[in-house]
């Protein structure tokens, strides 16, 4: 988004990064010393480029706020109580570990490798690979009638771990495009301190979990519902902003990785899960948690710490994950909701079955019962009056 350039009259925001003889450019303008002539948002009037406007300065810190949302709601889903009982039998945070940043971040690779992405669009990719899981992956679990426990130690223990595997795992494999100038100028400090920006609001979200436990469900809902919001809101200020150029000019094979990946990462799950013995609806659990991506985090890192006339519009590359990755997971609950609801019976991964998981608490009717009492009949002429425990 950030850097279109104009070849023969063309949008290119995808060319190679690397030197043009300055007669290689035609049309109108004086050329730049790469041989391209700038047209990010620049105005007839020598407006500057798109992102040294205000505009793009406010999506960003919109990108950023939307960001601290969703980890202060991640954090709102965590259960003190039952972390011990996680750390005792560590299932889920060592498939977390393996998801997230073995069968993710390999998958990413390969379909880069497969499809012969250029270096901005692979390095996206990669990106978007490496993330820990999102809020999305225990949605989607509930309505597949998963593991909430072992959903949730997953998301917030992939976070966690992103603080040290996300960056290694970026520089591992984007090896593969080690003489581009964007890779050579990887900002892997600039990304592992975003990461560790958001452990402040996944702590307040603890913490409010812990002391208030009503205000922690509110902040839960509003941050499921910023992830739609933000979804529709950025699609809607880039197609406002750049037009329908934009999506246009992405090539078909980033859409089909766009396609694959999330797919690739809900079938990768499952196998694994099925090595490790899981019953079927930890499995369904694993799969949901292995394709479902932070896009929020991976939208942040691309909009903020890269250069924005080296990534481009590559940072819409997310939000196209973030579609494809909801549908395949719907297409996954209705399957579920037709033919497979009655089929499993839940053996439950951990002995103790004392859960009190916040999502659970949004699936039911948040009603009060105001009867006081249940009225039963023994014997002819006797009523007797039952105290009935109200549900709050």
């Amino acid at each position: 988004m950030d850097s279109f350039w104009v070849e023969n009259g063309t949008l290119a925001p995808f060319a190679s990064l690397s030197p043009e003889p300055e007669n290689s450019s035609s049309g109108g303008g004086s050329p730049s010393p790469s041989g391209r002539v700038p047209q990010a948002g620049a105005g007839p009037g020598g407006s500057p480029p798109f992102w040294d406007t205000p505009l793009n300065q406010g999506l960003s810190v919109f990108v950023g706020l939307a960001l601290c949302t969703a980890m202060l709601g991640l954090g709102c889903t965590v259960e003190l109580s039952q972390l011990g009982g996680q750390l005792r039998r560590p299932v889920g945070v060592l498939l977390a570990l393996l998801c997230q940043f073995v069968l993710m971040p390999l998958l990413a690779f390969l379909l880069a490798l497969l499809f012969a992405l250029d270096e901005v669009a692979a390095v996206a990719v990669l990106l978007c690979g490496c993330c820990p899981g999102g809020n999305l992956s225990n949605i989607m679990s509930l309505l597949v009638n998963g593991d909430m426990n072992l959903s949730i130690i997953m998301t917030a223990s992939s976070t966690l771990l992103a603080l040290l595997l996300m960056p290694l795992c970026l520089w591992i494999y984007s090896r593969a495009w080690i003489n581009t100038p964007l890779v050579q100028l990887l900002p892997l400090g600039a990304v592992s301190l975003t990461l560790c920006s958001t452990l402040l609001p996944i702590g307040v979200g603890v913490f409010i979990r812990y002391k208030y436990t009503r205000v922690a469900d509110l902040l839960l809902k509003v941050s499921l519902w910023s992830l739609l919001v933000t979804l529709v809101l950025l699609f809607i200020l880039t197609g406002t902003m750049l037009g329908p150029e934009l999506l246009a000019s992405i090539p078909a094979s980033v859409y089909l990785v766009a396609l694959l990946m999330p797919l690739a990462g809900y079938a990768s799950g499952y196998g694994l899960a099925t090595l490790f013995h899981l019953p079927p609806h930890c499995k369904r659990t694993v799969s949901l948690e292995t394709g479902c991506q932070n896009v929020q985090l991976c939208t942040a890192i691309l909009k903020l710490t890269f250069p924005p006339h080296l990534i481009g519009s590559m940072y819409m590359f997310p939000l196209l994950y973030a579609l494809f990755q909801a549908a395949e997971a719907g297409i996954f609950v209705l399957v579920y909701k037709m033919y497979g609801r009655d089929a499993y019976k839940q053996d439950p991964l951990n002995e103790d079955e004392d859960t009190d998981i916040s999502y659970k608490k949004l699936k039911e009717e948040e009603m009060a019962d105001t009867s006081y009492g249940t009225v039963t009949t023994e014997e002819h002429n006797c009523i007797l009056m039952e105290p009935a425990q109200t549900a709050l």
